[in-house]
């Protein structure tokens, strides 16, 4: 499947009336994992980037060259259709505009652009704060004007609701649907109440972060707009665990032969790296 196929694909998605939970991918491996398991749509996380990437908490010292490369070699070799957290687009509006042509390069199918103030400034008080209205709007329409492919998908995230109010997080909605953006990403819903209330502030599609068990009826949130809902970003996060433990069994002295049920097994392995292709083209071009 080429990039423009997955492209149209995702807008699909955004076109339809069901919601869907994309898998979070971290690298190729992950994305064939995905793929295999017939997830159309896979969602790499800006602090999974960040962890996978440089080994940081999700703070922002990941840079877009970086974050680029990953997307690259996550699209490069998988069919899924990959929507990235772009965060706050590594600056302001003229940064955000380089990130959409970076970002569409490397093949992404739909990224997110935030209205949060990062990389977080120096002041007395820690914590996230939120761009003015204006700022982040101009941001959106900037990312739109960047855009080179029609098909690429470009949404607006605001943290609003996490850190001011529902009624600004509306508020957002009705000013950031007019910047020509495809979607409207909200952070920090926690119940039917504020998403009905967000559905009613915008007619473009709506994809939530992630969400709590109380919101995981798909056919609830496919009612109130959701078209793409995040569920955690589990396996990445189990793939650490995993190593770790691995990792610490041999440390303590433990046999490898007793980690044999835990390691993949031949076919996965297979499977994961695609090595049906690689044994077809060694056969037809190596004779």
């Amino acid at each position: 499947m080429n990039t423009q196929e997955k492209r149209e694909r995702y807008r699909k998605v955004l076109a339809g009336n069901e919601c869907l939970f994309p898998a979070s991918v971290y690298d190729p491996l992950s994305a064939r994992m995905a793929d295999s398991l017939g997830f159309p749509v896979g969602m790499l996380a800006g602090s999974v980037a960040a962890a996978v990437v440089v080994g940081s908490p999700d703070i922002v010292v990941l840079t877009l060259t970086e974050f680029a490369d990953l997307i690259h070699r996550i699209t490069r070799d998988s069919n899924l259709s990959l929507m990235v957290d772009a965060d706050h687009g590594y600056g302001n509006a003229m940064s955000a505009m380089r990130t959409v042509r970076e970002v569409e390069s490397a093949g992404a199918a739909a990224m997110t652009l935030e209205d949060t103030w990062l990389p977080e400034p120096f002041r007395k008080q820690q914590g996230q704060e939120i761009l003015t209205i204006e700022e982040g709007a101009g941001k959106l329409r900037a990312a739109v004007a960047a855009r080179n492919d029609p098909s690429f998908v470009i949404i607006g995230r605001t943290s609003a609701l996490n850190l001011v109010s529902l009624d600004e997080a509306v508020r957002r909605a009705k000013a950031y649907s007019l910047t020509g953006i495809d979607g409207l990403f909200f952070t920090g819903v926690a119940n039917v109440q504020q998403l009905q209330a967000l559905h009613a502030a915008t007619p473009l599609p709506i994809l939530l972060a992630t969400i709590p068990p109380a919101l995981q009826d798909k056919q609830m949130l496919a009612a109130n707009g959701v078209r793409v809902a995040l569920i955690g970003h589990q396996p990445f996060w189990a793939s650490v665990k995993a190593a770790y433990d691995a990792m610490k069994h041999l440390a303590e002295g433990g046999a490898p032969q007793a980690l044999q049920d835990r390691v993949a097994s031949p076919e996965l392995t297979n499977l994961v790296t695609g090595n049906a292709d690689y044994a077809r083209w060694r056969k037809e071009f190596l004779g």
